[in-house]
Protein backbone atom coordinates (compact mmCIF):
# COMPACT_ATOMS: atom_id res chain seq x y z
CA UNK A 1 0.00 0.00 0.00
CA UNK A 2 2.82 2.39 0.82
CA UNK A 3 4.49 1.59 -2.51
CA UNK A 4 1.36 2.36 -4.54
CA UNK A 5 0.87 5.63 -2.64
CA UNK A 6 4.52 6.60 -3.29
CA UNK A 7 4.20 5.71 -6.96
CA UNK A 8 1.09 7.86 -7.42
CA UNK A 9 2.52 10.86 -5.59
CA UNK A 10 6.04 10.72 -7.06
CA UNK A 11 7.25 14.28 -7.40
CA UNK A 12 10.77 15.66 -7.56
CA UNK A 13 10.54 16.54 -3.86
CA UNK A 14 9.35 13.02 -2.94
CA UNK A 15 12.03 11.46 -5.13
CA UNK A 16 14.74 13.46 -3.39
CA UNK A 17 13.32 12.48 -0.01
CA UNK A 18 13.11 8.80 -0.88
CA UNK A 19 16.18 8.32 -3.11
CA UNK A 20 18.60 5.93 -1.50
CA UNK A 21 21.41 7.76 0.24
CA UNK A 22 23.80 5.08 -0.93
CA UNK A 23 23.55 6.43 -4.48
CA UNK A 24 24.85 9.75 -3.24
CA UNK A 25 27.38 8.62 -0.66
CA UNK A 26 29.01 5.63 -2.32
CA UNK A 27 31.22 7.63 -4.72
CA UNK A 28 32.45 9.76 -1.83
CA UNK A 29 32.97 6.76 0.41
CA UNK A 30 35.38 5.29 -2.14
CA UNK A 31 37.34 8.53 -2.23
CA UNK A 32 37.52 8.74 1.55
CA UNK A 33 38.53 5.09 1.77
CA UNK A 34 41.29 5.67 -0.80
CA UNK A 35 42.57 8.68 1.12
CA UNK A 36 42.61 6.71 4.37
CA UNK A 37 44.44 3.83 2.68
CA UNK A 38 47.04 6.20 1.23
CA UNK A 39 47.64 7.70 4.68
CA UNK A 40 48.06 4.25 6.20
CA UNK A 41 50.62 3.34 3.53
CA UNK A 42 52.73 6.42 4.32
CA UNK A 43 52.68 5.65 8.02
CA UNK A 44 51.31 9.12 8.79
CA UNK A 45 48.27 9.87 10.84
CA UNK A 46 45.46 11.95 9.38
CA UNK A 47 46.57 14.93 11.52
CA UNK A 48 50.20 14.70 10.35
CA UNK A 49 49.19 14.42 6.71
CA UNK A 50 46.74 17.34 7.01
CA UNK A 51 49.47 19.55 8.39
CA UNK A 52 51.72 18.63 5.49
CA UNK A 53 49.15 19.25 2.75
CA UNK A 54 46.92 22.13 3.87
CA UNK A 55 48.08 25.71 3.78
CA UNK A 56 46.43 28.76 5.29
CA UNK A 57 47.08 32.26 3.97
CA UNK A 58 45.66 34.78 6.44
CA UNK A 59 44.56 38.14 5.02
CA UNK A 60 47.43 39.89 6.83
CA UNK A 61 49.98 37.63 5.11
CA UNK A 62 48.46 38.32 1.68
CA UNK A 63 48.39 42.07 2.44
CA UNK A 64 52.10 42.01 3.38
CA UNK A 65 52.90 40.12 0.17
CA UNK A 66 50.97 42.63 -1.93
CA UNK A 67 52.69 45.61 -0.28
CA UNK A 68 56.10 44.04 -0.90
CA UNK A 69 55.26 43.32 -4.54
CA UNK A 70 53.85 46.81 -5.07
CA UNK A 71 57.15 48.27 -3.84
CA UNK A 72 59.03 46.13 -6.38
CA UNK A 73 56.52 44.86 -8.99
CA UNK A 74 56.96 41.15 -9.59
CA UNK A 75 55.21 37.81 -9.19
CA UNK A 76 55.53 35.34 -6.33
CA UNK A 77 54.32 31.75 -6.39
CA UNK A 78 52.61 30.93 -3.12
CA UNK A 79 51.36 27.43 -4.01
CA UNK A 80 53.27 25.46 -6.59
CA UNK A 81 54.27 21.83 -6.49
CA UNK A 82 54.66 19.04 -8.98
CA UNK A 83 51.58 16.88 -8.98
CA UNK A 84 49.22 19.58 -7.70
CA UNK A 85 46.34 20.42 -9.99
CA UNK A 86 46.34 24.02 -8.71
CA UNK A 87 48.97 26.69 -8.41
CA UNK A 88 48.60 30.21 -6.99
CA UNK A 89 50.63 33.32 -7.68
CA UNK A 90 50.39 36.82 -6.26
CA UNK A 91 51.69 39.53 -8.57
CA UNK A 92 51.86 43.30 -8.88
CA UNK A 93 52.47 45.38 -11.98
CA UNK A 94 52.36 48.99 -13.11
CA UNK A 95 51.63 50.37 -16.57
CA UNK A 96 51.96 47.09 -18.41
CA UNK A 97 50.24 45.91 -21.56
CA UNK A 98 50.60 42.30 -22.66
CA UNK A 99 51.93 42.26 -26.22
CA UNK A 100 49.97 39.16 -27.19
CA UNK A 101 46.94 37.12 -26.26
CA UNK A 102 47.70 33.82 -24.57
CA UNK A 103 45.61 30.69 -24.25
CA UNK A 104 46.24 27.29 -22.76
CA UNK A 105 45.09 23.80 -23.61
CA UNK A 106 45.38 22.37 -20.08
CA UNK A 107 44.91 25.36 -17.74
CA UNK A 108 41.97 27.40 -16.51
CA UNK A 109 42.70 30.73 -14.82
CA UNK A 110 40.99 32.54 -11.97
CA UNK A 111 42.14 36.13 -11.48
CA UNK A 112 41.20 38.16 -8.41
CA UNK A 113 42.15 41.80 -8.11
CA UNK A 114 43.62 42.38 -4.64
CA UNK A 115 44.33 46.09 -5.18
CA UNK A 116 44.18 48.59 -8.03
CA UNK A 117 42.53 48.03 -11.39
CA UNK A 118 43.19 46.45 -14.78
CA UNK A 119 41.42 45.52 -18.00
CA UNK A 120 41.27 42.03 -19.45
CA UNK A 121 40.67 41.47 -23.13
CA UNK A 122 39.15 37.99 -23.40
CA UNK A 123 37.67 35.71 -26.02
CA UNK A 124 37.36 36.20 -29.74
CA UNK A 125 39.22 34.34 -32.45
CA UNK A 126 43.00 34.38 -32.16
CA UNK A 127 44.76 35.60 -35.30
CA UNK A 128 48.15 34.21 -36.41
CA UNK A 129 48.43 32.03 -33.30
CA UNK A 130 51.55 30.02 -32.70
CA UNK A 131 52.29 27.25 -30.25
CA UNK A 132 55.14 28.19 -27.91
CA UNK A 133 55.31 24.80 -26.18
CA UNK A 134 52.90 21.86 -25.91
CA UNK A 135 49.46 23.18 -24.94
CA UNK A 136 50.57 26.86 -24.77
CA UNK A 137 49.65 29.40 -27.44
CA UNK A 138 50.26 33.09 -28.23
CA UNK A 139 48.54 35.30 -30.81
CA UNK A 140 49.21 38.98 -31.63
CA UNK A 141 45.48 39.69 -31.92
CA UNK A 142 42.11 38.10 -31.14
CA UNK A 143 39.30 39.25 -33.39
CA UNK A 144 36.08 40.04 -31.53
CA UNK A 145 37.50 40.03 -27.96
CA UNK A 146 35.57 41.55 -25.05
CA UNK A 147 37.14 44.14 -22.71
CA UNK A 148 36.36 43.66 -19.03
CA UNK A 149 37.40 46.29 -16.47
CA UNK A 150 38.30 44.80 -13.08
CA UNK A 151 38.78 46.62 -9.78
CA UNK A 152 39.68 45.60 -6.24
CA UNK A 153 37.69 42.54 -5.17
CA UNK A 154 36.58 41.55 -8.69
CA UNK A 155 37.24 38.01 -9.90
CA UNK A 156 37.47 36.75 -13.48
CA UNK A 157 37.39 33.09 -14.54
CA UNK A 158 39.05 32.35 -17.90
CA UNK A 159 38.44 28.79 -19.13
CA UNK A 160 41.15 26.90 -21.01
CA UNK A 161 41.59 27.74 -24.71
CA UNK A 162 40.13 31.24 -24.16
CA UNK A 163 42.45 33.95 -25.52
CA UNK A 164 43.22 36.62 -22.92
CA UNK A 165 45.60 39.47 -22.19
CA UNK A 166 45.89 42.14 -19.52
CA UNK A 167 46.14 45.90 -20.01
CA UNK A 168 47.14 47.77 -16.84
CA UNK A 169 47.22 51.56 -17.14
CA UNK A 170 48.10 52.42 -13.52
CA UNK A 171 48.80 49.57 -11.12
CA UNK A 172 47.25 46.27 -10.05
CA UNK A 173 47.91 43.46 -7.59
CA UNK A 174 46.43 40.10 -8.50
CA UNK A 175 45.93 36.63 -7.18
CA UNK A 176 46.18 34.13 -10.05
CA UNK A 177 44.92 30.60 -9.55
CA UNK A 178 45.83 28.09 -12.26
CA UNK A 179 43.77 24.91 -12.39
CA UNK A 180 45.58 22.34 -14.51
CA UNK A 181 44.64 19.00 -15.99
CA UNK A 182 47.34 16.53 -17.03
CA UNK A 183 48.53 16.74 -20.64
Amino acid sequence: MIESHMTKAQTRRNFLRTAPLAAVTLPLAGTLFSASSALAETGQSTDEKSQATFQLFPAATIDEMVKGLQAAPAAKDIVSAKGLAVSMTVSAEEKKIAKEFEFHEHRDHVFQVLDGATVYEVGGSPQNARQTKPGEWLAPHSEGFTSIALKKGDMLVVPRMTPHRRVTEMGVSLLLINATTPA
